[in-house]
């Protein structure tokens, strides 16, 4: 292994350290609403009732949404950013272009969950007030 495909490892973990931060801001906006606007409130209640660590999400928003933003920031510079290069032995060189390719994705899919609990949380509600 070249040291420049050593480099881009820590990358590929970045991005899975961004999918799994951006799923609290999922638990605690987005969930919920498309629970009650399906039907399945109840459920939601029971899940909630039964693991407490939704609550605490749902109160620290805030905070979980300013630091899923950062990183996802971060994980996308990272990841588009201009220059990157990957080694010229073709089986390395084929598996960077693979790791390229899975961190455009889960920073593509962080990025949406993201906006999807953002939507939920802060804007949904102004929204139907606003029309309604």
């Amino acid at each position: 292994m070249t040291g420049k495909y050593q480099a881009d490892l820590p990358d590929r973990r970045f991005g899975w350290l961004v999918l799994f931060a951006t799923l609290p801001t999922l638990f605690c906006c987005a969930l919920p609403i498309a629970f009650v606007a399906l039907g399945f409130g109840a459920s939601w209640a029971a899940l909630y009732s039964s693991l407490p660590v939704i609550g605490l999400v749902a109160g620290n928003k805030i905070w979980f949404f300013a630091i899923s933003a950062v990183l996802i920031l971060l994980a996308s510079w990272l990841t588009f950013r201009p220059g990157q290069t990957c080694p010229s032995d073709p089986h390395l060189a084929a598996l960077c272009t693979r790791a390229h390719i899975w961190n455009r994705r889960l920073v593509i899919a962080s990025a949406l969950i993201w906006g999807i609990g953002f939507f939920a949380a802060y804007l949904s509600a102004p929204l139907l007030v606003w029309l309604g």
